[in-house]
């Protein structure tokens, strides 16, 4: 393996999972506080999840979508149902960067505008325009069409009002809550006055819930601690549980058209299995409202704790600032208490994503080891 290179945070090679936890190749033991990304939503090699994958790769694993996949219309109508969405379309796609990227085309195929008004700290991916619309220059290369991207603060609605009045923008993309940026949050109010002015102007309302959706706030979309109901909604992560997928839910505002989207992989017999898993875990096991009850309860455990300035986010999307950078708290974390976190943009910043099912054992394991690590 020595033309093959790989640049890990830590020098873990973890073989086997369970639920909420993991061990590596010595055996040890560790508690995922982090999920690979928020992407572990119920759990690690959950039984129901493993039996959808092995019976459905027994029987077909995949073929194009040129011909009908039943399990794909069960999927979408499982989703509409549970997200609270039922007449919105779905399509199917295998990453959060390619869900934004269509989202993206759709609102510019629609609207006939090339602009996209995105927010500062904001993280969509890292394909052309998500990349593009993504508040990070380091992972933006000449190639990418910045000069189609304008940035504001996020909260900013005098400054994305006036914007808007040009009538120059295809879309507006947020975040339900910004994820690696830090688990900021739009300010009561901001994302109805933001809908009113998409509306007025005719601009796409585009709301990626790539992190913070399926459940993980403590509402199927972090968005939906309010009444907007956006024009496209974007999926990935916690979707398909590890196995590869992301979505866009499409508005029936927007007319279908043959060949305007495809995807050679997106959608196939597997995804849909895993997805199907994943949203029959949510409902069975109530995990949406655990994630509020965990998420509720660790910042009930740490919130006088005064060397963190602040808590943010809500369920299990969870963001702790400190007054410095948290590298070697996540490094002790790892080290002494095997307990994997995650970082953000911000060196400051230490964030939670575990799989939404965790218990009051989990948790409180991560909030001991916390406290004993700044004491």
């Amino acid at each position: 393996m020595e033309n093959y290179k790989v640049y890990p945070v830590f020098d873990i090679n973890i073989v086997k999972a369970k639920g909420a936890y993991v061990w590596d190749d010595h055996g040890t033991k560790y508690l995922d506080m982090y999920g690979g990304h928020a992407v572990i939503s119920i759990g690690h090699s959950h039984p129901k999840y493993v039996s959808n994958i092995t019976n459905q790769v027994n029987s077909i694993g995949f073929y194009s979508n040129s011909i009908k996949i039943p399990v794909q219309e069960e999927l979408a109508h499982e989703l509409g149902e549970l997200s609270g969405f039922p007449d919105y379309h779905l399509f199917l796609c295998n990453s959060g960067a390619e869900a934004n990227e269509n989202a993206l085309k759709l609102a510019s195929f629609e609207t006939g505008r090339k602009k996209v008004l995105a927010f500062k700290n904001g993280f969509h991916g890292r394909t052309s325009l998500a990349v593009a619309a993504t508040d990070n220059p380091k992972i933006q290369a000449p190639v990418n069409p910045t000069d189609h991207i304008d940035l504001f603060e996020l909260n900013d609605l005098e400054g994305v009002s006036a914007a808007l009045a040009s009538n120059e923008y295809a879309a507006v993309l947020i975040e339900g809550i910004q994820g690696i940026g830090g688990i900021y949050e739009p300010a009561q109010g901001f994302l109805e006055s933001l809908e009113k002015a998409c509306k007025e102007t005719g601009t796409i309302l585009i709301l990626d819930e790539i992190q913070s959706g399926y459940g993980r706030s403590g509402k199927f979309f972090a968005f939906q601690y309010t009444n907007v109901k956006p024009d496209l909604i974007t999926v990935a992560k916690g979707m398909g549980n590890g196995f590869p997928m992301g979505g866009v839910l499409i508005s029936p505002r927007f007319e279908a058209k043959f060949g305007q989207l495809g995807t050679t992989f997106g959608g196939n017999h597997l995804a849909c299995a895993a997805g199907l898993a994943v949203l029959d875990v949510i409902k069975e096991e109530g995990l949406i409202a655990n994630s509020a009850e965990m998420g509720d309860y660790i910042k009930s455990q740490l919130a006088g704790v005064k060397q963190i300035k602040e808590i943010r986010g809500k369920g299990l999307l969870l963001g702790f600032e400190f007054a410095e950078p948290v590298k070697e708290i996540r490094s002790k974390l790892i080290s002494d208490y095997k307990i994997f976190t995650g970082a953000a943009t911000s060196p400051n910043v230490l964030r939670l994503l575990p799989p939404m099912g965790i218990g009051k054992t989990e948790a409180d394991t991560f909030v001991n080891a916390l406290k004993e690590i700044l004491s």
